[in-house]
């Protein structure tokens, strides 16, 4: 191989891979200003919704530590039910293995942080972001809900909404800071091509589907 043909093939990988971050960085900032307009971290800006959809992370770390994602969701669930931005909760999450069960764990744990067990609904088919916000609708029967989560997984959550013309804003909890959220970011990149993908490319939906199970008219818009 010659100089002057490794110059070519270094200047072209080169090239291609500022392409490549550039087009992932605007891409994730396009996501992010779309959902700007429906996101919040100050829970008094949020319209009052009868319906408050958790979405179902691990509550324990690999190392057995709490995950500070889950318990931030909680708490933000916990607080827009206590005052009154949401009266229903639907929490969904995975339950794809016997001994995993992501909103049963959620529910235990906001019936003893004080929440009726009347005011929850759980979902196990939120296998994944699209699956827990299109089942809201198409399942649950809910057009209108606030989406609880952290904010970089609400631009995703309301991109995914929006596109199916659903009503939903997302309450931004916090998020935790260091190593673990940078990793966490960049598999964020990552999990935004894969949604416009799904979505404008795909038409990806659910992968659990089935009768309709309207949460109570109480609870509902």
């Amino acid at each position: 191989m010659t100089i002057t043909l490794l110059k070519r093939i270094t200047k072209y990988i080169l090239f291609s891979t500022i392409a490549i971050l550039s087009f992932l960085i605007l891409l994730y900032q396009l996501i992010s200003r779309q959902a700007m307009p429906y996101t919040f971290t100050d829970s008094s800006q949020l319209t009052p919704r009868n319906v408050g959809l958790v979405l179902g992370t691990a509550k324990y770390l690999r190392n057995g530590q709490l995950n500070p994602f889950y318990q931030y969701r909680i708490e933000g669930a916990v607080k827009l039910y206590q005052q009154g931005k949401i009266k229903h909760l639907l929490l969904s999450g995975d339950h794809s293995r016997k001994n995993y069960n992501e909103p049963e764990t959620m529910r235990q744990d906001l019936i003893q942080a004080g929440i009726p067990a009347s005011s929850i609904t759980l979902d196990y088919g939120g296998l994944r972001t699209l699956d827990s916000v299109l089942r809201a609708e198409k399942i649950f029967q809910v057009n209108s809900f606030t989406i609880i989560t952290q904010s970089f997984h609400c631009d995703r959550a309301i991109l995914i909404a929006r596109k199916h013309q659903l009503d939903a804003q997302c309450y931004a909890v916090a998020a935790p800071g260091g190593k673990n959220y940078a990793k966490v970011i960049f598999r964020e990149i990552l999990a935004r091509v894969k949604a416009v993908s799904d979505l404008y490319i795909k038409d990806k939906q659910p992968k659990f589907l089935g009768k309709p199970e309207p949460i109570l008219s109480s609870a509902q818009e």
